[in-house]
């Protein structure tokens, strides 16, 4: 017979799903978590402004300047994106205010940290060095992220059961991780079995990260996935291949997309790893790549541009308005009329709408296995 508590677990599940799919926009659900901080580590999908402080080259990167930001802030503020990113949606459905770039001194840090930086790896830049991979916009890969964390824990806590106590309502997201590493190779010719043959390890660095953020005194962490980059106009741009049947129905590239899953399904066997050795923390799967293809294939009904769909908003020439020699940002690179229309930013990332769908599909997913109101 079910305990009490089974009984009570289920019936709070079905509350919550019944709010999910009766008011999904009037509900903000991670309020009901009463987060009082998130910590973000990552890449460009969720970098609030790292990349751009970090150095010189970050400095004059095409992030730091218009058009990128236009759409919410009317100014570039490092966000990879015309507005907000997902984790952006994340803070705000939490009650949150956005979360503060970790290189931004002057920040206050109350509500939370954002070491992502754009460009970054999962794996160390020695470590694809050896593997004769360059990673061409920062060294700040996942393990100097998280020395930057050990770094801020130490600042305010007094010792391990103070950081403890002090975590015990914040949300940690580890990544999105790992797409850059995937990038950085096949983009510098290392073949489809090459790269394959790296996911081991760069998840093997995402599980690590995961341990450690445990181990400063994370109780609710979120572990997101690869996006299915067989349909982003970076890749069907540089892929591109007369053989049909590299596609799929959507146009997306089969192969990198089948890449994807296969890092995804290392995470997600990853984290069941990680649910056994640590019984008592909440380690949740971000499904990126179900919500991205959940996004594309309601797109029409979403009012995104059906003859966009692959086409990168700010961007120049080809099939998909994409070209790696002249990316947005750069002189005399146009910006789409309605960028609310298209899911593409600059080819690469996506436009704060489909970021706002995004992020709003994969809270219907994630909160429940929160297990806040347990």
């Amino acid at each position: 017979m079910a305990s009490n508590q089974e009984l009570l677990s289920v019936l709070l599940m079905i509350i919550t799903v019944s709010l999910l799919f009766s008011q999904p926009r009037q509900i903000h659900l991670l309020k009901m978590c009463n987060f009082a901080q998130i910590y973000q580590l990552g890449d460009s999908i969720s970098d609030t402004g790292n990349l751009i402080r970090e150095t010189p080259i970050g400095a004059a990167s095409p992030f730091a300047r218009l058009p990128y930001g236009e759409t919410f802030f009317n100014n570039a503020t490092g966000r990879c994106s015309n507005g907000l990113l997902m984790i952006d949606f994340f803070a705000l459905e939490a009650g949150l205010p956005f979360l503060n770039p970790y290189k931004n001194i002057d920040a206050n840090f109350k509500h939370g940290v954002n070491f992502a930086v754009a460009g970054s790896t999962a794996l160390s830049t020695h470590i694809l060095e050896k593997k004769g991979i360059s990673s061409p916009v920062t060294n700040s890969s996942l393990d100097l992220q998280l020395e930057w964390m050990h770094t801020y824990f130490n600042s305010i806590c007094y010792n391990h059961r103070d950081c403890v106590e002090k975590l015990k309502n914040s949300l940690f997201m580890v990544g999105e991780i790992g797409g850059n590493d995937y990038n950085y190779a096949l983009f510098q010719g290392k073949s489809f079995d090459e790269v394959k043959s790296m996911v081991h390890d760069v998840v093997g660095a995402i599980k690590n990260a995961v341990r450690k953020v445990i181990h400063y005194g994370a109780v609710r962490v979120i572990v997101p996935g690869n996006f299915p980059i067989g349909c982003l106009p970076i890749y069907l741009t540089g892929f591109k291949t007369n053989n049909s049947a590299a596609y799929d129905k959507y146009h997306c590239l089969k192969g990198l997309n089948e890449l994807s899953m296969y890092h995804n399904d290392h995470v997600q066997k990853a984290i069941k790893d990680l649910k056994k050795e640590y019984p008592n923390t909440v380690i949740v799967y971000g499904d990126y790549y179900n919500a991205f293809q959940w996004l594309f294939h309601n797109a029409p009904r979403l009012r995104f541009g059906v003859a966009s769909l692959q086409k990168a908003c700010c961007g120049i020439g080809g099939e998909y308005n994409f070209n790696i020699t002249r990316m947005c940002g750069a002189p005399e690179v146009p910006v789409c009329v309605d960028p609310r229309r298209h899911i593409s930013w600059d080819g690469v990332h996506l436009t704060q709408e489909a970021y706002k769908i995004m992020a709003r599909r994969l809270l219907h997913d994630i909160f429940p296995q929160l297990q806040c109101l347990v």
